[in-house]
């Protein structure tokens, strides 16, 4: 194999198809990225089994080939030549040499017949939306997967199509987040639990650029993300969903309207006095058109007030500052709705359209 192409062409496409290379494996051939120089087209790809991502870069093949490289070592190398062309060469023991100006490597390949190919996946009836509205969902609802793998439902985000309507669900036991989207077409209904790694992974890679769109396509056991002379492959997680619906309630005893940036601000200057093994919770009471925010610790205590809306009852609550601060940092909107019905039943944060919907379960305390 003899291609050539350009340092910042090879960097972007190793650095995208790195994201599904298997840090923790025995099988060696899963710490590469294949380099492919086949019909007209470079591409690399990356594997872990459960994701996978393919890309094709810009350049000239002079002789066809392929080869498997360790992708890190490969990577660190690529990131470290001067900013120019490229030449790599792979012989018929897969010795591969990397040429850039005056550096030059040779490293171990191996042979590309022993690697994991993505899997073969019918790409029919897309679903279609820009690339700014998929990583903004993802944002906006990613932080409230559990991180851990004890319950894999939690570890991922269930998708649901309906029409025109394009939800995203998140929950880890003590939240909910839902995000609500409305579609160019129509198509017919789908559900999917992805992985929050595979969201994770495609959101780092997704310009975010409003015209510039992507395609998705499902199977019963596949999600495929295409776009930018990408693809990426993953594995759904099988099994049913949690029933979000029964979760949900509409009925409020208190209702409040209050500034988003002072709100955040404010719990944010709480977390100051909280350590990380401490799980204090803050305290806010609601008296009038007033919430008094409280948090005392070992450190020390804060007490402040902020000028608010309210309908309804009074009403004192406890919360884990860290949720309240995710979900208020992802919402965009200057005023923020929150609706209560008391010290133990789950607030509620919404807009007037349920574009988003978040769900916070309150915590115990002692006044």
């Amino acid at each position: 194999m003899k291609l050539i192409c350009q340092k910042e062409h090879l960097q972007k496409g190793v650095s995208i198809v790195s994201k599904a290379v298997s840090s923790k494996t025995t099988m060696p051939i899963l710490q590469c990225v294949l380099l492919t120089a086949e019909d007209g087209e470079i591409t690399i790809t990356g594997n872990d089994m459960e994701l996978g991502i393919e890309t094709t870069i810009n350049g000239t093949i002079e002789e066809e080939g392929i080869v498997a490289l360790e992708a890190k070592l490969f990577a660190e190398i690529v990131r470290r030549l001067p900013d120019n062309e490229v030449l790599i060469e792979v012989d018929e023991n897969f010795a591969t040499t990397i040429i850039c100006e005056k550096a030059k490597f040779t490293i171990a390949g191996q042979s590309g017949e022993d690697f994991a190919y993505l899997p073969q996946v019918e790409r029919t009836n897309p679903v279609v939306l820009s690339q700014f509205t998929l990583k903004e969902i993802i944002r906006q609802t990613i932080f409230s997967i559990a991180d851990n793998e004890t319950n894999k439902m939690m570890s991922g985000e269930l998708m649901e199509i309906n029409e025109n309507t394009m939800k995203l669900v998140s929950l880890d036991g003590h939240r909910i987040s839902i995000r609500n989207v409305k579609l160019k077409d129509h198509y017919e209904p789908i559900k999917a639990v992805i992985p929050g790694k595979t969201l994770n992974e495609v959101s780092k890679i997704l310009t975010g650029d409003t015209e510039s769109e992507l395609s998705l396509f499902f199977t019963p056991n596949h999600i495929i993300f295409e776009f930018d002379q990408t693809i990426v492959v993953s594995r759904l997680i099988e099994g049913e969903y949690f029933r979000i619906n029964q979760m949900l309630n509409s009925d409020y005893d208190t209702k409040l309207v209050i500034n988003k940036k002072e709100f955040l601000n404010c719990i944010d200057r709480s977390t100051l006095l909280v350590k990380e093994s401490d799980k204090k919770p803050i305290i806010i009471n609601i008296s009038d058109n007033k919430m008094e925010v409280k948090l005392k610790s070992s450190i020390g205590s804060l007490n402040e007030e902020i000028s608010i809306h309210k309908v309804g009852k009074d009403i004192m609550i406890g919360f884990n500052p860290r949720f309240l601060i995710d979900t208020l940092r992802v919402i965009d909107d200057e005023e923020v709705t929150l609706y209560m019905i008391n010290p133990k039943a789950p607030c509620f944060i919404k807009d007037d359209n349920e574009s988003y919907t978040y769900l916070i379960l309150p915590v115990n305390f002692v006044v």
